[in-house]
């Protein structure tokens, strides 16, 4: 029978798709009452007979029995002659059922019945794949190289399931080969369209936070609670950590004996620098600690405009700061307050922003970027090292240096 294939194939994508009885059938029937009522106009009179697992399909159309010339509806009502051409017993008032045969829809009707059909598994799947991966948003997954772009890396799951991995969710150093496998966090998972979005990230604070939770034990058993993570991918970062026992050094748990612990994690980020620091309620050490290695001599807060004045020695300014100003930077981010740099003895200083008049403002705000927002913290570094450690050309950093001088000579 006709209507055999083409169930055969609705079984089909149950297997494929792992879709339940239930829903399979629900979704039969969906698609053929679309179809009746495209060819009759209406489909409340029709019983729809499923069973997908034997490759089963029954549609009966059900009509009251009236007399000859008087039928007005051709979908609800049958002519009495008609109806004894089924049943010769039949009588007016009586209900007819009467099987409907797919051809009997058309060809095209069953072309675009097809169709529909593979429409409403696919959007059924990647309505259960939505839902899936949105539960797993914030957690790790891998997934393989499937195809490498421009602006972004395809990668497969074990079923088949799309992740996309941006360039900017990738680490500067990641270089990825297809066929391999590449950790990640879930970061979102959105529909677009009724397709399934899901963005793979490298870059996120939160993959270092679930990094810790896999690779330290006491992490994941919640000995040690990871408070804050703040992230220059494949740069620098710092994780803040808190223990309720005392007895645990969260520290040393984390990084372990010679960096045991913590190799593994920064070797999947690229060599990332981490800085694993002791969290505390108490702003000023949580300051202190946060700009290590620097050692600093006084810190005076403003808790109200979250400002911190941290005074140091002057050979300890620039581990303040670090490479790039990537130090200064997190310590800001990780403890909440805006930090300034002083140095210690230093007298008769100036503000950079003091020369606006002579140095544009831009300038000055990549001076102040990397923690140099005075004149003699400029004036004490070479030009070689200003140029590696800010987006300045060389000759802007030796106008600015002329500028400066000319102010102290005065």
């Amino acid at each position: 029978m006709e209507n055999i294939d083409l169930i055969n194939s609705f079984s089909e994508f149950k297997d494929d798709k792992l879709i339940d009885r239930v829903t399979l059938m629900a979704i039969l029937e969906d698609v053929f009452r679309n179809a009746l009522k495209k060819k009759f106009g209406e489909d409340d009179n029709f019983d729809i007979i499923i069973n997908p697992d034997k490759g089963d399909l029954e549609i009966w159309r059900n009509r009251i029995v009236v007399a000859d010339g008087e039928v007005e509806d051709d979908n609800q009502e049958i002519a009495l002659s008609q109806a004894r051409k089924i049943e010769p017993d039949f009588e007016v008032g009586e209900d007819v059922s009467e099987e409907v045969k797919l051809i009997d829809l058309g060809r095209r009707a069953i072309l675009a019945l097809r169709q529909n059909l593979i429409s409403k598994i696919h959007e059924h799947d990647n309505t259960n794949v939505y839902k899936q991966f949105k539960e797993l948003e914030g957690e790790i997954y891998s997934a393989e190289v499937h195809h490498i772009r421009h602006k972004a890396i395809i990668l497969l799951d074990d079923e088949g399931n799309e992740l996309v991995m941006p360039k900017d969710r990738q680490i500067p150093s990641d270089f990825f080969r297809k066929g391999e496998n590449v950790r990640g966090v879930i970061e979102s998972v959105e529909l677009k369209g009724n397709k399934p979005v899901i963005i793979l990230s490298r870059t996120a604070p939160i993959f270092l936070e679930k990094l810790f939770e896999q690779e330290i034990p006491e992490v994941f058993d919640g000995l040690i609670n990871v408070k804050k993570v703040v992230r220059i991918p494949g740069e620098k970062a710092k994780v803040a950590v808190d223990s309720y026992d005392d007895r645990i050094d969260p520290v040393g748990a984390c990084v372990g004996m010679k960096g045991s612990r913590i190799h593994g994690i920064v070797r999947e980020l690229g060599n990332e620098n981490i800085d694993v620091i002791n969290y505390t309620t108490n702003d000023q050490l949580f300051i202190t600690r946060a700009l290590s290695p620097a050692r600093i001599t006084s810190i005076k807060i403003d808790d109200e405009g979250k400002r911190a004045e941290v005074m140091l020695k002057p050979e300890e300014v620039s581990k303040a700061i670090g490479r790039g100003g990537h130090n200064i930077r997190l310590a800001g981010q990780l403890t909440g307050f805006e930090i300034d740099v002083f140095r210690e003895g230093v007298e008769e200083d100036v503000e950079l922003s003091e020369f606006s008049d002579e140095i544009e403002d831009w300038v000055i705000k990549e001076f102040s970027r990397i923690g140099l927002d005075t004149a003699k913290s400029i004036l004490e570094k070479d030009i070689d090292d200003l140029v590696k450690i800010t987006d300045l050309e060389e000759e802007t950093i030796k106008n600015v240096v002329q500028i400066l001088k000319e102010e102290f000579e005065d």
